[in-house]
């Protein structure tokens, strides 16, 4: 695998094992669902009747001193919601149960009327009581024809009344995937969501299955749960306010302290520069004359006349005849250090003739 994304994978686990909530996030839904398929145990986003503290992804932002760059969302601040989770349960944690060899079993007629008479079977002693003989005569059903979308949804309604709701969202989703159109698989994994107390998925699920074929209980408890997903689902966008307000602020704080930092290395570049400062007309490093011999200006005009000069041009595409040009300009003294060199000071006695400064 790629070091870089084991890496990061690594993050988010811990990320995970730090603060639970995340998982409860309506964009992680595939990957809790797929968790509780194999029979993991995903911590309940909320605590019956009371508000989320501690890691809740909706705790405020802190509040920074003036001029600090805001800090991460405060850990200590409690959050407003509050959720009553009556009738929540535990999540079933069994090992996977039988789902049939959907994919490569060639079902026969016969294999189909044989699985519509267990159904029948098992709705008959479902009607009894009995739930596990209910539940038996339904798996041997669907092992029979495991491509029949009712067969699980039947028995996923088994497992909520097991209040095995971890059991019955895997055969929901199994008949989802068969047949998306069916309101039943919704109708029980609606249920089996609000046993778990997730209230968004439970809304979200009793909704499809009214649309889909209207029903009575599922439309009241449609009516009990939806009124607690609205209120995270308004909670959860307070939450993100305040995220977008701080990441604001932050970027405002960064341009601002780039802002300074770029201020304050400017002015200590310009404390560097000599006195005279550079020469108009662009040429780099060329001094403006201050502290030449004789002290002349060059100006603009000087200036032209003087990059038009063959002479001068080839001279200054020396380095070594530049750097010690830059350096008497700023230092006359300095010319005593040239005084052996012709090339330098042939340089500085045509400069000299052209803007009638004595001769060194």
């Amino acid at each position: 695998m790629d070091p870089q994304k084991v890496t990061e994978l690594k993050a988010f686990v811990q990320l995970c094992k730090e603060n639970s909530a995340v998982l409860h996030m309506p964009e992680m839904s595939f990957f809790k669902t797929w968790l509780q398929g194999m029979g993991a145990n995903v911590p309940l986003a909320t605590n019956n009747s009371s508000s989320c503290k501690g890691s809740c992804p909706c705790d405020g932002a802190s509040k920074g001193a003036p001029g600090s760059e805001p800090g991460p969302l405060s850990e200590s601040e409690e959050s407003e919601i509050e959720i009553d989770n009556e009738g929540v349960i535990e999540p079933d944690t069994d090992e996977p149960q039988e789902m049939g060899d959907y994919e490569n079993l060639e079902v026969t007629d016969e294999m189909i009327d044989e699985a519509n008479e267990k159904k029948m079977e098992a709705i008959g002693v479902l009607g009894d009581g009995d739930l596990q003989k209910a539940l038996g005569l339904f798996t041997e059903a669907i092992k029979l024809n495991p491509k029949m979308a009712i067969l699980y949804a039947k028995r996923a309604s088994v497992y909520v009344k097991m209040q095995k709701p971890n059991a019955a969202i895997r055969d929901c989703d199994r008949a989802i995937d068969i047949n998306p159109d069916s309101a039943q698989p919704y109708k029980w994994r609606g249920k089996a969501h609000r046993l778990l107390g997730r209230w968004e998925e439970a809304a979200k699920d009793l909704a499809m299955a009214c649309k889909l074929d209207y029903d009575e209980e599922a439309s009241a408890l449609l009516k009990e749960v939806q009124p607690k997903a609205n209120k995270i689902i308004d909670h959860r966008r307070k939450y993100e306010r305040k995220q977008e307000e701080r990441e604001i602020r932050t970027r405002q704080e960064r341009v601002k302290k780039a802002r300074e930092e770029h201020g304050k290395a400017q002015k200590e570049q310009d404390a560097r520069q000599p006195s005279g400062g550079g020469a108009q007309g662009g040429f780099p490093g060329f001094p403006g004359g201050a502290g030449f011999p004789g002290g002349s200006p060059f100006g603009m005009a000087g200036l032209d006349g003087l990059l038009k000069d063959p002479e001068v041009l080839m001279a200054m595409q020396d380095p070594e005849v530049m750097a010690a040009f830059q350096d008497v300009a700023q230092n006359p003294a300095n010319i005593a250090k040239y005084q052996s060199n012709p090339k330098i000071m042939a340089l500085i006695s045509k400069l000299s003739s052209k803007f009638g400064g004595e001769q060194p």
